[in-house]
C-alpha cells in the first residue's frame, strides 16, 4: 500500500523512528495468557506503591473543573526548599522523559547533534531522532570491564566536537543498572564545552549509595550547562500520575519553559507530589527493601549460572548466557512480565525489576520452572 501524500513532508527522523514500546500491562498479560494470577516486574516500578499521605493528600483535589496550577508553585517552592535551589531552578515535567523532549526541542537540530551511549535508555535516540538531529553513539564498556556495559566517558571526551550541542548521561544508566564512579562526573564536565548542554538523568538517584552521588548543588554552582533531571515515578511510586523536575541554572530552566506546555502537569500530580517529598520515611523504607532484595536476587541468579550486571538501581541486567527471548516467554506463560533487552542491543539480556520477597520468590520460583525445561546453553 502506497504511503499517504502528507509522508512527504515529515522529517525523516521521525519517519526512521520505531514507536517506543512499554512493558506489558498486567491486564494485556491476563487477556492473552487466561493467566489470572499476574505480577509485573518489567517496568521498574515501586513494588510498595507510595506513600498513604499520597492518597490521602488526591482524596479531595478541589474542583476538577478548574485547570491546574501551570506554574506548579507549590510543589516548585517544596522541591526548592528539598534541594537547596531556588525556584527559578526547577522545570517540571510530564514526567522526568518530559525534560528530555524540552532539551531537544531547544538544542537539538540538523547540524547539532545528540551525544549518548550505547545501552543507554531509549528516549535519547527517539527525542534526538524526532528532531532530525544527527546522534553520536559511544561504545559501553567492555562485557570483560569491572563496569561492563558502563558509560565510558572517557570515550565521550574524545568524541565531543563543535556540532554535540546535548550530552546525556544516565546516572545509574537504564537498563544496566551500573553508576559512574565517584567524581568521574565532575571530571567529564571539565572536558564539555560551554555551549554544549549536558543531561544527568538521575531518575534513579534514590537507590544509589550516597558515596557514589555526585554532588549535584556543588556542579549546578559551576555549570550553567548542566541539568539534572529527576523523577516521582521510582523510589515516590507515583509512575501513573507522570511528574518529574529539572534542576539547572535559572537562565536554562528558562529556555525549556517556553517549550513547556502550559499545563502538562495534572492537579492530582502536583498534590501528590508535595506529599511524597515530606514522607521520606517511605523513601527510607523503599531504598531499605531495595538494598535487601537487589543482593538476595543478585545471588539467586548466580546460583543459576546466570551473569548479573552491578546494579544501583531497583532492578538488575540479567545475562541468560542465550537468547533470552524464550525465557522471557516462558516467564510470561507463567504470568510473571519481565523486560527483555534486545531493543537495547542486549538481547542475550532480561531486565528485571526488584519486587517484594514474596513476588521475587514468585519470579524464581517460575524462572527454575522455565529454565529446567530449555535445553543447557551448550544445546541452545
Amino acid at each position: 500500500m502506497a504511503e499517504p501524500a502528507y509522508f512527504d513532508r515529515v522529517p525523516a527522523g521521525i519517519r526512521g523512528l520505531a514507536p517506543y514500546q512499554p512493558g506489558m500491562p498486567i491486564e494485556e498479560l491476563r487477556r492473552r495468557m487466561g493467566v489470572a494470577d499476574v505480577i509485573k516486574l518489567a517496568s521498574n516500578e515501586n513494588p510498595l506503591g507510595c506513600s498513604a499521605s499520597v492518597h490521602e493528600a488526591i482524596r479531595d483535589p478541589g474542583s476538577l473543573a478548574l485547570y491546574p496550577d501551570g506554574g506548579g508553585f507549590a510543589l516548585k517552592a517544596k522541591l526548592a526548599a528539598f534541594h537547596d535551589v531556588r525556584p527559578e531552578q526547577i522545570t517540571l515535567g510530564n514526567g522526568s522523559n518530559d525534560l528530555l523532549e524540552f532539551v531537544a526541542r531547544v538544542f537539538l537540530g540538523p547540524g547539532r547533534a545528540a551525544m549518548y551511549s550505547q545501552h543507554a535508555f531509549a528516549v535519547y535516540p527517539l527525542a534526538t531522532a524526532a528532531q532530525n538531529a544527527p546522534a553520536i553513539e559511544v561504545p559501553a564498556r567492555p562485557a570483560d570491564a569491572p563496569d561492563a556495559y558502563g558509560h565510558d566517558l572517557e570515550g565521550f571526551a574524545r568524541a565531543l566536537n563543535e556540532d554535540v550541542a546535548v550530552v546525556f548521561v544516565a546516572n545509574p544508566n537504564n537498563p544496566t543498572g551500573t553508576c559512574l564512579p565517584a567524581g568521574q562526573f565532575a571530571a567529564f564536565m571539565e572536558a564539555v564545552p560551554a555551549q554544549t548542554i549536558v543531561v544527568l538523568d538521575e531518575a534513579y538517584w534514590d537507590y544509589q549509595a550516597p558515596e557514589t552521588r555526585p554532588d549535584i548543588n556543588a556542579l549546578l554552582a559551576r555549570y550553567p550547562n548542566l541539568l539534572v533531571t529527576r523523577t516521582f515515578s521510582k523510589i515516590y511510586g507515583l509512575a501513573a500520575l507522570r511528574l518529574g523536575y529539572g534542576l539547572s541554572h535559572p537562565d536554562l530552566a528558562d529556555l525549556l519553559n517556553r517549550v513547556r506546555q502550559p499545563f502538562n502537569n495534572n492537579t492530582l500530580a502536583l498534590l501528590a507530589g508535595e506529599a511524597a517529598l515530606d514522607d521520606q520515611a517511605f523513601v527510607a523504607d523503599s531504598v531499605a527493601l531495595n538494598a535487601r532484595e537487589r543482593g538476595r536476587l543478585h545471588e539467586a541468579f548466580v546460583a543459576r549460572g546466570l551473569g548479573v550486571l552491578a546494579s544501583h538501581a531497583n532492578f538488575l541486567a540479567v545475562d541468560c548466557g542465550r537468547d533470552a527471548a524464550p525465557i522471557h516467554q516462558g516467564l510470561l506463560e507463567s504470568g510473571v512480565i519481565v523486560r527483555p533487552m534486545a531493543s537495547y542491543a542486549m538481547p542475550h539480556f532480561l531486565r528485571i525489576t526488584v519486587g517484594t520477597a514474596e513476588q521475587n520468590d514468585r519470579l524464581l520460583q517460575a524462572l527454575d520452572a522455565v529454565l529446567t525445561r530449555m535445553p543447557s546453553t551448550a544445546e541452545a
